[in-house]
This record gives C-alpha cells, structure tokens and sequence, in this order.
C-alpha cells in the first residue's frame, strides 16, 4: 500500500471520505429532481392538460410552454446535482491524494527532516503521504498530525494500513493555538482545512478572515528558521500570500489553478528565512509557477 499511483477504489478503501453528509445531500436531491423530470417526459400530456384546466385563461400552447420549461429546469438541476456530487467525491478521494503526493514533492530534501506537522489532518491522507515519504527515505523523523475533531483512532487506523504507524502521531487542538513551541518543525502542511478556520463567523466576513490569518500565522511560529510550509486550500489564496509577504517568509510559490470542491484550489509554499528580512521588497512571488507540482 506504500504506492503512490493508485486507483480510487484502494484510495476510499482505505481513508473513506469525510464530506459524506454533502454528497448524500446531493445525490439526494439528484434523484429526486431526476424522478421529477422523468414524469414530466412520460406524462406530458396529462400534465399540460392539468395546467390548462387549473389556467383556463392562458393562451393556447401556454401550458406546453410551461410544463416543458419547468420539465427541462428539473432535468438541468439534476444533472448539476450529479455533476456537483461526483465532483465532491473525486476531490474527496482521487485528487486529495493526488494533491497530497503533489505538496510532498514540493519538499527537496525529505532526509534532513526529523519533525513535520499536517495542520486539521482528518483522517490522513496527507499525514500518510508525509509519513511514507520519511519512510522511503528511511529517515528518523515523525510527523503528528493536528485535528480539532475527535479522530484519532481513525487516523491511526490509516496509518497502521499504510504502514507507517510508527512514524505518526495525532493530537487534538485549535489550529489558531497550536499546542507547539515556537520554531520545532522542519516542515508544516495543511490541505484544504485553513479555509475552514472561523467558519462560526461566516466564509465571508473580516472576522472569519483575522482567524483564517490566525492559524496561518500559528502555522510560520511552530516552522524553524528554513523549515518549509505547504498549503493546499480553497478560495482565500491570494490573502494568504498577502500575509505570508507581511510575515516576510521567503520562496512563496503559488501552484497553477486546481479545481476542488467545486472552487478554486492552488498550493501555496514558503520557506521561513534563516534571519529576519530587512525590506519588504525581498520577497520572492511567483504567482505563475507551473512546475511547482
């Protein structure tokens, strides 16, 4: 299990996926506005008639007009609904560990880090890509990795199919207070969780984004002078390179546009410098980096 080129079916085997109440939503829905449009095709007629006894004052080929547009919207949404569905599942499962094999390449040198952190870890499918990293390069170091919820045993499940149970290690705790001294990981991740940092204050609001910023600053204390963080993450990209440039971190790169979760995704690294900058316009930003992944 240790290989990463992998189909989903071994992928969901193993980490199942954690937005299952979201696809269930929607396949849900799905079915049903299939169901419906589906009795508009066969029953057409019936249904015409119904609208132009219930609307006798409509024009002649009014109630066709109607049951035929509200017929085709149905269809329309149902296939939306499949297609958002399917979407969320392939991003769950395929691309996940796809993205998780892409943010440890970004790492050059696997050898020399002795302790890494996955930042909202869920049930590991980044944590493991880290673990079987440092196990391919039979190295001595640990990576923990740090969720709000209570999965623990699942995640250390994972980790036992993977293999690497001896190389994990979980924790719970508040990503904007992270249980960690400053300067102790060589290497930090986190894949599409900071997004989720003060959600109970709204996606949108200045208050969600200062806790956003929170966790993305508890992610640059805990690195070490030249320790490297990985990001994957949705939407708010373009605010974490906005205060990764005012925390003067050094190499930020920002991978090419990722579809996930029906949004916009990029990968997002840094490298926490040696010593404190002396000017803002030390930074390194390339925003069109394509061989980053």
């Amino acid at each position: 299990m240790g290989k990463t080129g992998r189909d989903w079916t071994q992928i969901y085997a193993i980490y199942g996926m954690d937005e299952w109440q979201t696809l269930m939503f929607l396949l849900i829905h799905a079915v049903f506005f299939s169901f419906l449009s589906l009795l508009f095709l066969l029953y057409f007629n019936p249904i015409c008639s119904v609208f132009d006894s219930f609307f006798p004052a409509l024009p002649a080929g009014a109630p066709r007009f109607i049951a035929g547009f509200i017929g085709s919207v149905t269809a329309i949404l149902a296939v939306c609904l499949l297609f958002a569905a399917g979407n969320i599942f392939y991003s769950s499962v395929a691309l996940h560990w796809d993205m998780a094999q892409r943010m440890v390449n970004v790492v050059n040198d696997w050898s020399t880090v002795k302790t890494a952190l996955d930042v909202g870890c869920g049930r590991g499918i980044l944590l493991n890509a880290v673990a079987l990293q440092l196990k391919k390069e039979g190295s001595s170091g640990r990576v923990v990795g740090l969720d709000r919820r209570k999965t623990t045993v699942s995640t250390l499940r994972t980790a036992g199919m993977e293999g690497v149970q001896e190389y994990v290690t979980c924790k719970e705790g508040d990503a904007r207070h992270l249980p960690f001294a400053d300067n102790y990981f060589d290497v930090v991740v986190s894949a599409v969780f900071l997004h989720t940092v003060g959600k109970e204050f709204g996606h949108r609001t200045a208050a969600a984004a200062a806790e956003r910023m929170k966790g993305l600053g508890e992610v640059v204390r805990v690195l070490k002078p030249g320790g490297v963080g990985v990001v994957w993450d949705l939407v708010h990209v373009q605010e974490y390179v906005q205060r990764l440039q005012e925390l003067r971190m050094e190499d930020i790169r920002v991978s090419e546009r990722v579809t996930a979760f029906m949004v916009s995704s990029h990968i997002v690294s840094f490298r926490k410098p040696c010593q404190q900058l002396l000017s803002p316009g030390e930074f390194r930003v390339d925003w069109r980096c394509n061989n980053l992944c």
